[in-house]
């Protein structure tokens, strides 16, 4: 009897996971139909990227999305929009991010790069840029500013991670099982989210940018940093949170590297880690008066 009762639920979970693989590639098929109209996608080596352009001026705020952001073009809209009034914005979509293409490579932070360069290049912006990294995409654009940093006017780093904290702090075996776990479960459909996030909330491209952050970091660590561009460093915090040892670490951290900058800012910004969601009016207005101040 247990031995019929153990087959019968095997039975049941493969036809189950069969079941929610064909819905997967079902709302797969219905979503290519919203995948066009939005920002403009040019061929950079080869895949497809999106670059979402808005607004007009003599500035170019560049957005970079986090990490596992499935669509940064609408996910950033709240903070964007604001600059947009007086400048003009462009949204990178980085493979395997919103309605970007998968490129199904390592996630070299050079090759990132170049291919932001690229896309923007193409999508008709020219530097130089003023960058806005969340999280993650720190890592791209202080290495951005190492590398060219005649293209870039300044950094407003939204709680950003630093090269050093991915080196020091590289992820563990089951922070890896966790990443490959999630990637399995995207490709298999069991991320239920509309739209755009039935192809995006976890794919190859984003889990490989994460197992290789410390690597590329380290890129970066061989690299002087940029002296001579300006970064305001918006630290992000809660009541719970505000005197933890993470969040302190995490501002001394800025505070070091703030130090040996010709420019820079340390500011708090009340509000979770996806600060652009908590308070866009309070970045747009400390963006503003610190563009001013230089």
């Amino acid at each position: 009897m247990l031995k019929q009762l153990t087959l019968a639920a095997i039975g049941l979970l493969i036809a189950g996971t069969v079941a929610i693989y064909l819905n997967h590639l079902y709302q797969l098929r219905e979503e290519s139909r919203l995948f066009a109209g939005e920002g403009q996608r040019v061929r950079v080596n080869d895949h497809e990227l999106n670059v979402y352009n808005e607004g007009s001026g003599e500035d170019t705020y560049v957005f970079m999305a986090g990490s596992g952001t499935a669509s940064p073009m609408y996910e950033l809209k709240g903070l964007y929009s604001k600059f947009s009034a007086d400048h003009k914005i462009a949204v990178i979509e980085k493979a395997g991010y919103g309605y970007s293409e998968i490129a199904g490579d390592d996630r070299d932070l050079d090759k990132i790069l170049e291919e932001s360069r690229e896309a923007l290049h193409r999508s008709g912006s020219k530097p130089p840029y003023i960058l806005v990294p969340h999280s993650l995409s720190g890592l791209e654009a202080i290495y951005w500013a190492q590398k060219y940093p005649d293209e870039i006017k300044a950094i407003i780093g939204l709680d950003i991670g630093l090269p050093e904290e991915y080196v020091e702090y590289p992820l563990g075996r089951l922070d890896k099982l966790f990443m490959r776990g999630m990637n399995v479960m995207t490709r298999l459909g069991f991320q239920k989210f509309k739209a755009i996030s039935y192809k995006q909330v976890f794919n190859e491209d984003m889990m490989r940018e994460l197992l290789n952050a410390a690597t590329n970091a380290g890129r970066s660590l061989k690299l002087p940093l940029p002296k001579g561009t300006p970064i305001l460093f918006l630290s992000a915090y809660t009541e719970e949170n505000q005197d933890s040892k993470y969040t302190l670490q995490k501002e001394e951290h800025y505070q070091v590297i703030a130090g040996q900058l010709d420019a820079a800012e340390v500011v708090r910004v009340k509000g979770k880690h996806s600060l652009y969601l908590y308070a866009p009016d309070e970045i747009f207005q400390l963006a503003e008066k610190f563009m001013d101040r230089l």
